[in-house]
């Protein structure tokens, strides 16, 4: 990523894996402006927090004549969706590999990330969700891997969140990279106490408030997520745990860049960074009402501490000689995509 730590400053219905719906028409607005339709392509846990997100911008002087389409998914395949033809105007992703994807693509500009935020609209950071009342007692990453233990995480090879979650247990059972062996001897035991991987964070919430599992390694957003639906969950902020980066983008072929950049601008404003505070992410930039609610955790690194998205992404997802592939395989876990 190239970009300097940054200080913390700090979706409707479980299950949702793709939909698309439309907001609005394309006839011409009671403002006497014709109305544009924007295409939003994002990960699958923000969707609560992009109606109220909308809600609001339509409601300013910028957004009052735009209507949305609207797409969710596991990032990736999100990613490769709009890679291969999907219309997008803007896209949100849970990590910066799959907006670079578009940029090699020619789809979204290489200067993406220049704003002072470095292209994130959103941080999280990985915790342990379990049970109401914690009953295993599991509240950090050596309990994970303890006998008997089942815990719910997405498949690696689909899911942002999947990739976020093995890099916070692993930079924790590493030292932050420090003892490579330890690391990888952890992700080994970790994914062994693994039943199932669903295709996105969304969906393995899903699975674990359905029953499955004694803990879900989640983003902390949809750990408060689950808890505002009433779901009968905790969540632990592990000391050391790895800083989740959002990144989001205007694509360089959308009909309407002007509309779609007023948009962005409004998610990073005052009043668009207080909607995602109170849907549980930590805002990206300073001054937001609510921000101080959230836990500092005194072991947090970045992805940057275990060497960057690229030597991340070669070292421990390439489809064939990735260091999570291979256990994966190992497993009998299908790393198809």
């Amino acid at each position: 990523m190239g970009h300097s730590r940054r200080t913390i400053a700090a979706v409707a219905a479980l299950g949702v894996s793709m939909s698309l719906a439309a907001c609005g028409s394309d006839s011409s607005g009671s403002g006497g402006g014709k109305k544009v339709q924007l295409a939003l392509v994002a990960y699958s846990t923000p969707q609560a927090a992009f109606q109220q997100l909308i809600k609001a911008f339509q409601k300013t002087t910028a957004g009052k004549n735009i209507t949305f389409t609207q797409s969710y998914g596991a990032s990736g395949d999100q990613s490769r969706a709009v890679a291969s033809g999907l219309k997008a105007d803007v896209v949100d992703f849970s990590l910066e590999p799959d907006v670079t994807r578009l940029v090699k693509a020619g789809l979204v500009a290489s200067d993406w990330n220049s704003n002072p935020q470095h292209g994130f609209i959103t941080d999280s950071v990985v915790t342990i969700t379990t049970r109401k009342g914690n009953p295993k007692n599991l509240k950090d990453w050596p309990d994970l891997i303890k006998p008997g233990i089942q815990v719910i995480t997405p498949n690696p090879s689909t899911s942002g969140g999947a990739r976020w979650n093995i890099l916070a247990g692993y930079g924790a059972a590493s030292n932050k990279g420090a003892n490579k062996p330890a690391g990888v001897a952890y992700l080994q035991s970790l994914l062994k106490n693994v039943p199932v991987q669903d295709d996105s964070g969304r969906k393995a919430l899903q699975t674990f408030v359905g029953g499955k599992g004694d803990a879900v390694i989640t983003y902390e957003n949809e750990a408060i997520f689950a808890q505002q639906k009433g779901q009968p969950v905790d969540y632990t902020v592990p000391a050391s745990t790895i800083l989740i980066e959002n990144p989001i983008a205007v694509t360089k072929n959308s009909a309407h860049p002007a509309e779609a950049k007023a948009f962005v601008d409004y998610l990073y404003s005052p009043a668009g960074q207080a909607i995602w505070v109170k849907n549980g992410y930590r805002p990206t930039v300073s001054g937001v009402a609510g921000a101080d609610k959230f836990p500092k955790p005194t072991g947090l690194f970045t992805i940057n501490d275990l060497g960057g998205w690229d030597k991340v992404t070669t070292e421990f997802f390439d489809p064939q000689k990735g260091i999570v592939t291979g256990i994966e395989k190992s497993l009998g876990v299908s790393t198809g995509k």
